[in-house]
């Protein structure tokens, strides 16, 4: 490896400091040279990056489009890590798409940039099973790990040239869109299943909430349940005893079980803990 590029030091935390990505934290500690470009479409950045003569470009998940002078460069051409099973969940948020649409597995795909979005050649591809209990979060993570031993398995073989690359069907092909900050807030009208999905496919972003009092609720972890019994969408309930969560909200089917939520101001704990505080949590209206 001769260099890495990664994206420019951003702000964060209430001092606003600047803050390495973790890619630039690793490259730094096994002494490679760490190059941080506003934007890949410079004519001094391509040249720049023309005279360490890559023979290839490794992409994972760098977040900018690469121009056709950089898609030229490299001998065996830019290798892109994406994770979903291609030509499903193209764009920007694959592992939300797939939680979001109750897919049973999901995968990393190990594929040659061209210049459409995730639409060149695949070179390698493997299942990743998704859990009951994966959030966006915790799927990537996996996803990450099985990304990066696809690849050492692939390059090898690729340069080799014991593979042969294989276009993407279009007629399967699927796209993810971004996911804004908007799409956070929970509609009781909403079956529970599908409500329980979103949950999980947007944490750790942008979360989901909803409004109590006035104030933001953030729900952390639901589940939904087959249970005898009627509240409108919004109107939270008691549970009976022996089931995963002893409160739940009415939604538009079924009722959805709140395990653990985040109250604005304060910090995420057990709905027991919340409504030992709140006593008149149970009864109201989530909105």
């Amino acid at each position: 490896m001769v260099a890495v590029y990664t994206q420019p030091d951003k702000r964060a935390g209430r001092g606003q400091r600047l803050t390495f990505s973790p890619v630039k934290e690793v490259a730094l500690s096994l002494g490679l040279e760490v190059v941080q470009p506003e934007s890949l479409k410079n004519a001094g950045v391509v040249r720049h990056l023309s005279s360490y003569a890559p023979e290839v470009i490794v992409i994972a998940a760098f977040g900018k489009i690469l121009p056709a002078e950089v898609l030229a460069l490299p001998r065996f051409g830019c290798v892109n890590v994406h994770p979903s099973l291609l030509p499903r969940y193209r764009g920007p948020s694959p592992v939300a798409a797939a939680i979001l649409n109750g897919d049973e597995t999901t995968g990393v795909t190990i594929m040659l940039l061209d210049e459409g979005v995730d639409s060149g050649p695949i070179l390698s591809q493997q299942e990743v099973p998704i859990l009951e209990d994966d959030t966006t979060g915790s799927l990537s993570a996996r996803l990450a790990e099985a990304g990066a031993r696809l690849l050492i398995e692939t390059l090898p073989l690729w340069i080799k040239g014991k593979i042969v690359p294989k276009s993407q069907d279009e007629s399967q092909a699927s796209y993810s869109g971004l996911v804004g900050k908007e799409a956070g807030r929970v509609d009781w009208q909403l079956p529970a299943v599908e409500i329980w999905r979103r949950v999980r496919a947007f944490e750790p972003s942008p979360g989901s909430y909803t409004w109590w009092k006035g104030k933001r609720l953030k729900l952390c972890k639901v589940v939904p349940l087959e249970v005898a019994l009627q509240a409108e969408p919004g109107d939270v309930v008691v549970l009976p005893r022996g089931l995963s969560a002893v409160v739940g909200v009415g939604t538009g089917r079924g009722i959805l079980g709140l395990i653990s939520v985040h109250p604005e101001g304060k910090r995420q704990m057990s709905v027991e803990e919340f409504i030992r505080g709140q006593r008149d949590f149970v009864g109201s209206k989530l909105l």
